[in-house]
C-alpha cells in the first residue's frame, strides 16, 4: 500500500488512545528474563489485520529496560524461535563478549538455548537493543526494544520522560506485514527495505500526552531497517538535548529537518504552553503524520518555572588528532552505477551478485574472516569515510563513539559525538575516536540489507 493512499484513507483518523507506556523490565540489579518468541500485533491500528511477528517477551516493541548509570544489567536471553539469533546492545560501550554479534563476539543462540548477557552501563542516555543474527530478516519482524540509562539525578519526572520508538513497516492492502520480500536482491542493491507505514511504540498514530507548562524529555529511536527519517523538532518548539545517547553541552535550537538514520537516537526537550502542532516526518517530501500531541493542564503547583539542570555529558575519551592513525573507509557498489566502480576496483560484479554481494568497503565486500584494521588500545583513529554509491548509508561503529570532525570538507562546530553517521551519495566525512575498548568490533552500514550484502567489516583493538 503506498504512502499517499494510507494518508488519504486515514486523514484525521488519529488514534484516540494515549501513548503506551512500555513494560518496565528493569529498575536496577537482578536477572531479567528476555525471550524471543512468535506473536502477533496490529500494525495499522484497528483498521488493519493482525501481523505475524517475532517479539521479545511477546511485546511490540520489546520490554523497556531502564536502569541507572553505573549499574549492571543481567539478562538471560532464551531463543524460542525456529532459527538462531542473538542480541546487540546498540550504542553501549560494553565488554566485547557481550556485544551480541553472532560469528564475531559469540556463537548464535540456537533454538531452545539461552545466553546470559551481563554488563555494566558506563554512560547515561538513550540506547536500544535488537537482533544481530540475520538482522535484515529479524529486526523487520519486530525483534527490537529500547534501553534507557538514567542519570543519577533524572532530568524530568518519569511521567514526563517519554520514549517514541519509531519503526518502519512494509504492509499490504490489509495492513498486514509483508514478509515474502525479506532479503530481496532489489532491496539489498538499492536503498534497503523501505516500508510504507510508521508506528510509535508499536502503535499506529498514537496520542502523546503532555502537560502544559511542564518540561518533557522525548527520546526518539529510529528502529527501522533502512528508512532515514526527516524530523523537524522546531515545528513543535522542541530543542535538542542529546544525539545517539550522548548529551550535548547545552540545549540546541535547530531550524529545519534533523536526519535520523536507522539505529540513531535523538533526545528532545519541550515545554508545551498551548496546543502543539502535529509532528510529522518528511522522508518522501510530503508530511507524514505519525502521532499527535495531546496537551492537558498541569495540576495546581505542578508546572515548572525554570529549566531543570541539564544532564552532564558522558566522559568519553578525546581523540588525539595530532597523533591519530588515519584510515580510509570507501563505500561503493549497489545499483545506479555502482557496478562500474566495482569493475574499476578489479572486481567481477556478476560473480559478486551471484554470491549475494552488492556493496564493497575499501574495494572489497566485507566479511567476518579478517579485520579491516588493527589498532593498539588507547590509539586515536581518524576514518575518512566516502560514499561513492547512489544511495545513503548509515555507518555504525560498535563499542565506541566518535566525533564527526568534517562533513564534505566543512569543519563541524561543534563536532558532536555519534555512534552512527549518515552519508548521502557523494558525501564525505571525517570521524575520530579513541580505540579504548579491547576486542573485535563491528563496523557496518545500518541499512541492514546493505550490511548483509557486503557493507560489513570489523576492526580489532589489541
Amino acid at each position: 500500500m503506498n504512502r499517499r493512499r494510507f494518508l488519504a484513507s486515514s486523514a484525521g483518523a488519529l488514534a484516540g488512545c494515549a501513548l503506551p507506556r512500555l513494560v518496565l523490565a528493569a529498575t536496577g540489579p537482578g536477572l531479567i528474563e528476555l525471550d524471543a518468541v512468535k506473536g502477533q500485533a496490529e500494525l495499522y491500528g484497528k483498521e488493519g489485520k493482525l501481523s505475524d511477528l517475532w517479539l521479545y517477551n511477546g511485546s511490540l516493541p520489546g520490554p523497556e529496560l531502564r536502569l541507572r548509570k553505573g549499574e549492571t544489567l543481567s539478562v538471560r536471553f532464551t531463543n524460542r524461535l525456529d532459527e538462531p539469533t542473538s542480541i546487540h546492545w546498540h550504542g553501549i560501550r560494553i565488554d566485547n563478549a557481550m556485544d551480541g554479534v553472532a560469528g564475531l563476539t559469540q556463537p548464535p543462540v540456537q533454538p531452545g538455548e539461552s545466553f546470559d548477557y551481563t554488563f555494566t552501563v558506563p554512560d547515561a542516555g538513550t540506547f536500544w537493543y535488537h537482533a544481530h543474527t540475520m538482522s535484515w530478516n529479524q529486526v523487520p519482524r519486530g525483534l527490537s526494544g529500547v534501553l534507557i540509562v538514567e542519570e543519577e539525578t533524572p532530568f524530568v519526572p518519569r511521567d514526563r520522560d517519554l520514549t517514541l520508538f519509531l519503526s518502519d513497516w512494509r504492509l499490504d492492502e490489509e495492513g498486514v506485514l509483508i514478509t515474502a520480500g525479506l532479503g530481496s536482491m532489489h532491496d539489498f542493491s538499492h536503498a534497503g527495505r523501505l516500508g510504507n507505514w510508521l508506528t510509535v511504540n508499536g502503535q499506529s498514530r498514537p496520542d502523546i500526552p503532555v502537560v502544559r507548562g511542564a518540561w518533557h524529555r522525548l527520546r526518539l529511536v529510529n528502529a527501522s531497517s533502512a528508512r532515514v527519517l526527516d524530523l523537524e523538532p522546531s515545528r513543535f518548539g522542541a530543542q535538542l538535548l542529546a544525539l545517539d545517547g550522548q548529551a550535548l553541552p547545552a540545549l540546541r535550537k535547530v531550524e529545519g529537518p534533523v536526519r535520523l538514520a536507522p539505529g540513531q537516537r535523538m533526545d528532545l526537550v519541550i515545554k508545551p504552553e498551548g496546543d502543539l502542532p502535529i509532528p510529522f516526518e518528511l522522508t518522501t517530501g510530503q508530511p507524514f503524520v505519525f502521532a499527535r500531541f495531546l496537551p492537558r493542564d498541569a495540576a495546581a503547583g505542578a508546572a515548572d518555572d525554570d529549566l531543570p539542570a541539564l544532564p552532564a555529558p558522558n566522559a568519553l575519551p578525546e581523540p588525539n588528532l595530532a597523533n591519530a592513525r588515519e584510515l580510509p573507509l570507501e563505500m561503493a557498489g549497489g545499483a545506479m552505477g555502482g557496478m562500474r566502480i566495482m569493475m574499476q576496483r578489479g572486481l567481477d560484479p556478476q560473480a559478486l551478485m551471484a554470491d549475494g554481494k552488492f556493496w564493497i568497503f575499501n574495494g572489497a565486500p566485507g566479511s567476518l574472516e579478517t579485520p579491516m584494521f588493527k589498532v593498539a588500545r588507547g590509539e586515536s583513529v581518524v576514518l575518512n569515510v566516502s560514499n561513492l554509491s547512489g544511495f545513503p548509508h548509515a555507518v555504525h561503529l560498535h563499542g565506541h563513539h566518535f566525533r564527526v570532525l568534517e562533513l564534505n570538507g566543512t569543519e563541524q562546530d561543534p563536532a558532536d559525538w555519534h555512534d552512527t553517521v549518515t552519508l548521502e551519495p557523494e558525501d564525505r566525512a571525517r570521524i575520530a575516536f579513541v580505540a579504548d575498548n579491547p576486542g573485535k568490533w563491528l563496523l557496518h552500514c545500518h541499512m541492514l540489507g546493505h550490511a548483509a550484502s557486503g557493507m560489513t567489516g570489523w576492526f580489532e583493538v589489541a
